[in-house]
């Protein structure tokens, strides 16, 4: 049997570390434990509370995320954190007792059209996935079950899953009203049921994605460093929030055109081009003056 191995993932929060393992931890389910009685459920987390210096933990998926007091600084502890979770794990014993596994979490989900008239949103009350996903057929969601699974309704033409919703683009053969309650109860379903979203495969693939992502963040002019920090802080929590995406793809420092790629709801969406063109293209020109010509999506 493999060992276990822990890796340190800092997060947007200093005083809140992850601890990933390289296997799933809890069967697409989420704790939070506020002190050592509360930790009752999870012998782990019980474990963890006796370093005077935690303050929280949460388990999830494949990590064990702690809250420290500020007594500390992680970069003094993190290491011995990380080895004393390792060896917990490798000892076979539980992470969770059954009580803890059986009591499931309510989920509520809920539709939201999107400006993309074949694109549904459903939002669900839990964090879903870590890393953006999209599948545009079902051989694509081989490592994605839930995608796999909506795939099986004929009407399905492409799925997007980020962090807490799932957008589902349809064929024109059905009309939203006949079947948006059915996807919303059989989304609501699978989460509470406790199955997996992506699979760990996915996970890693998409973090090495983003790693090799940063590693060509650096290697990039100086416009397409700001390009893509304007997208990021600007336009991607705007399209998001309508059930899409957009990636840079490339900025032409002769032409200045900026090309991006689009997903999910924004992908063939009747008023991506007005978007691209009335919002994104004219902030980046006011923000980048003379920088940018036009933007432009490789895929519409």
């Amino acid at each position: 049997m493999n060992k276990v191995k822990i890796s340190i993932k800092a997060t947007n929060n200093p005083t809140i570390l992850k601890f990933e393992a390289d296997t799933f931890l809890t069967n697409n389910q989420s704790f939070e434990f506020n002190s050592i009685d509360d930790a009752a459920p999870s012998p782990i987390a019980q474990q963890l509370f006796y370093l005077p210096f935690v303050k929280k933990v949460y388990i999830s998926g494949n990590f064990i995320a702690i809250e420290r007091y500020n007594i500390v600084e992680w970069s003094d502890v993190q290491e011995e954190v990380a080895e004393q979770i390792e060896r917990y794990l490798n000892s076979g014993d539980a992470i969770l007792t059954d009580s803890a596994i059986q009591k499931k979490t309510p989920v509520t989900v809920y539709a939201e059209s999107t400006p993309n008239p074949t694109v549904m949103k459903f939002v669900a009350n839990k964090k879903l996935v870590n890393f953006s996903h999209e599948f545009k057929s079902i051989d694509d969601s081989k490592n994605a079950p839930l995608a796999a699974a909506l795939f099986h309704f004929p009407f399905t033409k492409s799925i997007f899953i980020d962090e807490n919703f799932v957008s589902v683009t349809k064929y024109d053969v059905v009309e939203w009203n006949d079947i948006t309650m059915e996807l919303r109860e059989f989304i609501r379903s699978y989460i509470e049921e406790g199955k997996p979203i992506v699979t760990l495969d996915v996970n890693h693939s998409i973090e090495k994605e983003n790693e090799e992502r940063d590693t060509k963040f650096e290697a990039h002019d100086d416009t397409s460093k700001e390009i893509i920090n304007i997208l990021e802080e600007y336009v991607k929590p705007a399209v998001a929030s309508d059930g899409g995406n957009i990636e840079f793809q490339s900025y032409d420092t002769e032409s200045k055109i900026v090309k991006v790629l689009l997903q999910g709801a924004c992908s063939g969406c009747p008023s991506s081009t007005f978007t691209l063109k009335n919002g994104i293209e004219n902030m980046l020109k006011e923000m980048l003056k003379g920088k940018i010509n036009s933007v432009e999506a490789i895929n519409g």
